[in-house]
């Protein structure tokens, strides 16, 4: 419904803030206001923007992690089955996957910042009624509503730098901190939940989103400008098929990997039922793009060589990142013995590692651009990742996990800046939302392969490695399971399986990132190109002797003129 009367105006004022975005704040009429000050009042509400849009993306990650180290907590105050636990990370991802798209148009056409409080509520409303759940439905239901809340913040929040951030370095700088939340926010996740489940009760992890969205929700109107509605309608067509077919997929990979029995699931009829119906409609979500009046999707979007190398390097880097947290942190706990808490402190390096390569990359894209960094990133992702896999069981923390922790993420934080920026580079302002969508769709989906993929390779191995350990045993004959140490020894070389596949995925994204990118520096700073002085005016041709006369009228002239001193 459009707005009227003021709220019309104050719409109309934010549309017209945004489309020339600045530093520097209107004045308020009838009070003399100096440059200085402008510049310090509108360097202020920048900063307090770049905090909203920074806490919100924060509390989105955080979720995506700090759940899951209260699953055995959850597990036994509720009475979970094994498969009815996993729909505990499950219906978050399938709905948050699901809705990316979907989430990011609606903030096009209906507002960015109105979308986005309208999503933190939301988000805000369902970590509450979560934290009460006192059953099984009642709390997967709250899961679900989080996802969807999730799938509104994330691509709006990415969207709204671009919407409140004037080109050049001070965008930079809000992608650089919107980077470090975005690969710290997990890592951080896991220690918090950990002293929350610990100290508190599982039920904070979810109380702790509320006065967090609350306080991020009652800034952002105060400090962000609102982006200008586009004429048009939601896709329906678009919507349901894109939110099926990713939703589906997302559900089925989750399904699909091989458990830790060893037992592969990639067969089942369910998996294979999900993932025939995610290609089917997401097919048909292409074919309803390409025709449609108001698409959901604009083809346009994924035409520019940089911008698809960016997801599909997202796609690679969320791949290989999902499962090194998942094998690194079964490693930790089983392997090395370590608490749920001892296990989040372990990850402190990471989350500084993250923070430190964003902080670099933000004054480094202005003096080597985009390619070298991202280059840089992936390789050092793919290095740290492959460095993994020579993990055993005897490995300590100082001497075999602290230095591929602090590579793998210090190219983690070089890459993701230039990814967001470029991302972006270039989009329609009416498009940025779905452009951002797409982005964290190649993280979620990246997750999602991850998972299923990487899990499957090590899980597999974990198993092989008992069966040819306890081969020539007793213990094999009389059916019993294996000692610590045959597990141990072959978790380490399962784990390690699976982290050479995700370095080599890392790779990939390598190999990507030089066949597409080729952005130029000079695109992303903002800077205007150089121009060259007009050239003056030339005479036109006059014969020789009207040169002469002209020429003799101008010295006498010059001659009797006073001097500019007298």
């Amino acid at each position: 419904m459009s707005p009227s009367g003021a709220d019309g105006a104050a719409d109309q004022s934010d549309q017209t803030t945004t489309s020339q975005p600045t530093s520097v704040p209107p004045s308020v009429p009838g009070r003399a206001v100096s440059h200085g000050a402008a510049f310090d009042s509108g360097n202020r509400r920048l900063d307090l923007a770049l905090l909203v849009i920074a806490t919100a993306q924060l509390m989105v990650v955080l979720d995506s992690t700090i759940v899951n180290v209260a699953l055995p907590n959850v597990q036994r105050a509720l009475g979970f089955s094994g498969t009815g636990l996993e729909w505990v990370v499950n219906a978050y991802a399938v709905t948050f996957g699901g809705l990316l798209l979907l989430g990011g148009r609606a903030g096009d056409i209906l507002g960015r910042r109105r979308v986005f409080v309208f999503g933190l509520l939301l988000f805000s409303a369902a970590s509450l009624l979560g934290g009460f759940a006192t059953s099984q439905g009642w709390l997967l239901s709250a899961r679900a509503v989080q996802g969807v809340g999730g799938a509104v913040i994330a691509p709006t929040a990415l969207a709204l730098i671009t919407t409140n951030f004037p080109e050049g370095g001070q965008r930079n700088r809000a992608f650089g901190v919107y980077a470090a939340m975005a690969g710290a926010g997990s890592a951080v996740g896991l220690l918090l939940g950990g002293i929350l489940t610990t100290y508190v009760s599982w039920r904070w992890v979810m109380f702790v989103n509320v006065p967090i969205g609350i306080l991020v929700a009652a800034a952002a109107p105060r400090v962000l400008a609102e982006s200008p509605r586009i004429p048009g309608r939601i896709d329906v067509a678009g919507a349901v098929t894109s939110t099926g077919g990713v939703a589906l997929l997302v559900y089925g990979l989750s399904k699909a990997a091989t458990g830790s029995d060893g037992v592969s699931h990639w067969g089942d009829a369910q998996v294979v039922a999900s993932l025939t119906a995610s290609v089917a409609l997401l097919v048909s979500f292409v074919w309803i793009e390409m025709r449609s009046p108001h698409p959901l999707l604009p083809m346009r979007i994924l035409a520019d060589r940089n911008r698809s190398g960016t997801y599909l390097i997202m796609l690679c880097i969320a791949t290989a990142l999902f499962g090194l947290f998942f094998f690194l942190t079964l490693f930790m706990q089983s392997v090395l013995g370590y608490s749920a808490i001892r296990s989040g402190i372990a990850y402190l390096p990471f989350a500084v590692g993250v923070v430190s390569g964003s902080a670099l990359a933000s004054p480094l894209m202005a003096r080597v651009g985009a390619r070298p960094l991202i280059l840089a990133g992936t390789a050092a992702v793919a290095g740290g990742t492959l460095w993994f896999s020579r993990l055993t069981e005897h490995s300590g923390y100082t001497g075999q996990l602290l230095g591929p922790l602090l590579v793998t993420s210090l190219g983690l934080g070089l890459v993701f800046v230039p990814l967001a920026l470029v991302s972006l580079h270039n989009v329609a302002e009416q498009d940025s939302g779905v452009a951002s969508s797409l982005l964290n769709t190649g993280q979620q989906v990246g997750g999602a392969i991850g998972l299923a993929v990487l899990g499957t390779v090590a899980w597999t191995a974990v198993a092989n490695s008992v069966e040819a350990q306890s081969a020539s045993t007793a213990a094999a004959k009389a059916g019993t399971p294996p000692s610590s140490s045959v597990y141990h020894h072959a978790l380490a070389v399962g784990f390690s399986r699976g982290f050479e596949v995700a370095a080599g995925v890392a790779l990939l994204a390598l190999l990507i990132a030089v066949a597409t990118i080729r952005v130029h520096r000079q695109e992303l700073t903002g800077a205007a190109p150089e121009t060259q002085p007009a050239a003056p005016p030339q005479p036109a041709l006059q014969p020789a002797g009207t040169v002469q006369r002209d020429d003799d009228r101008a010295a006498r002239a010059k001659a009797v003129r006073p001097c500019r001193f007298c």
